[in-house]
């Protein structure tokens, strides 16, 4: 009996407590134990979920844990991480343990006759997709469309849900490389079993070149859109024949005139950026941000329409989001392929306060999760999607539920991550236990 090699491996043993804001059956005993110190996060978990069984749960089922050491998410084995951290393994070491946060099951997918080119899962009740076929589609569910927007003649490269106060019909909001953006209003509360086809009730044209991104004002009185003509412009939504009606179409049908049609024009253009403005988000109501090929992200004031903040990075950006604390901080994708986040509130804003690399193509969307400060989707040409948390450089989960291409990803119902791609595909990754 080697009793000098078991004293040895006693005297390594890390005293440690588990704790948790999870409720019960979820709660593991506040009592500290001692464990090896080479465990990585699966062992911590293995251990965690023994606890729990032990505890009066017999039925106990498996749930993968991640864990926490000073707001820290642990990525290496326990030593490794005090190592690295310069903790003290000498007093017993609190270790705060969540539900890792990674899709539990994908539904089947729903099928397009195209690219799927963007997404908006921004309401609960559905999902929006734009297409490379010119149409962009309203999903309940997998596999169930029930709403079909036609009008466009060449691909939907962007898609938004507007939620102006106290609407009850359904409002989006579509943009496309045939130049022009279009409007869209409809009730999606009466059953149906076949997919109703949908015309717009406005189209806005002005633009000189593709239009690649648009984004709703909170009000939902106004959206914005980049385009490849460099340029930003604002729009009124309402469907009233006011100040920036230019003309009214009427569509015949057997002779008969159906519906009218307005056109809008914009109601201003801001002008900055020099190369295709990839990406816009609205976040404050009278604050754009936008990304663009000109390796920029700029801060607009809607009510000037100057261009307040500048932040230069060096790369072509394609896609941006505002959210984590204090919904301030600014995420943006890049063809390097680098996540970046800004903080603009502290001094020298020009450096990212954080970067994430491990994709390996372009990072064509990234998406902030409404309710946490940490979490974020992003989606690449690598075929992957990542959920990133930002207490941890590596990405918490890795879904590749595509073959191709990922060109946009969103969260949806809090719980869930949609994407689309060059297969033709929008994919659902549900149970993901953010909250």
């Amino acid at each position: 009996m080697d009793i000098d090699g078991e004293a040895e491996e006693n005297s390594r043993r890390v005293q440690v407590r588990f704790v948790t804001k999870l409720k019960p059956p979820l709660k593991a005993p506040p009592t500290s134990i001692a464990i090896p110190p080479n465990l990585t996060r699966l062992g911590l978990s293995t251990l965690v979920n023994n606890l729990l069984q032990s505890a009066g749960n017999p039925d106990w089922k498996l749930e993968p844990f991640d864990f926490l050491i000073d707001g820290e998410l642990v990525r290496m084995s326990l030593e490794k991480f005090l190592l690295a951290k310069g903790i003290s393994a000498e007093k017993v070491l609190e270790i705060e343990y969540i539900k890792a946060v990674a899709p539990r099951k994908e539904e089947e997918p729903s099928f397009h006759d195209d690219w799927v080119s963007a997404v908006d899962g921004s309401d609960p009740r559905f999902i929006v997709t734009g297409c490379y076929d010119g149409l962009a589609r309203l999903w309940k569910a997998s596999g169930v469309c029930t709403h079909v927007l036609e009008g466009h003649s060449d691909v939907v490269a962007s898609v938004g849900i507007i939620h102006p106060e106290g609407a009850e019909a359904v409002t989006l909001a579509t943009a496309s490389k045939d130049r022009t953006l279009r409007l869209w209003k409809f009730d999606i509360e009466e059953p149906i079993n076949n997919p109703i086809n949908v015309r717009a009730f406005k189209i806005l044209r002005g633009h000189r070149e593709s239009v690649q991104s648009v984004a709703a004002q909170k009000s939902g009185d106004m959206v914005c859109s980049g385009s490849w003509d460099s340029t930003i412009n604002l729009w009124r939504t309402n469907d009233n024949t006011d100040g920036d009606l230019v003309s009214i179409k009427k569509r015949k049908v057997n002779d008969q005139a159906d519906e009218s049609q307005l056109e809008g024009e914009a109601m201003s253009t801001l002008v900055g950026h020099t190369q295709c403005v990839s990406s816009v988000v609205w976040p404050q109501h009278d604050t754009i941000y936008s990304a663009s090929w000109d390796h920029s992200v700029r801060r607009w004031d809607v009510e000037t329409g100057k261009d307040l903040t500048d932040i230069f990075c060096g790369k072509v950006l394609t896609c941006i989001d505002v959210g984590g604390e204090s919904s301030a901080l600014i995420a943006a994708g890049a063809s390097d392929p680098i996540l970046r986040i800004w903080d603009p509130r502290k001094p020298g804003t020009s450096a990212p306060v954080f970067q994430f690399s491990s994709h390996t193509s372009w990072v064509s969307a990234c998406k902030w999760h409404k309710k946490s400060w940490f979490h974020l989707v992003t989606a690449s040409y690598d075929g992957k999607v990542m959920l990133w948390d930002l207490r941890t450089a590596w990405p918490l989960a890795v879904i590749e539920s595509h073959k191709d291409k990922v060109l946009c990803a969103d969260w949806w119902r809090g719980d869930s991550v949609v994407s689309g791609g060059a297969d033709s595909k929008l994919s659902i990754s549900s149970g993901i236990p953010v909250l």
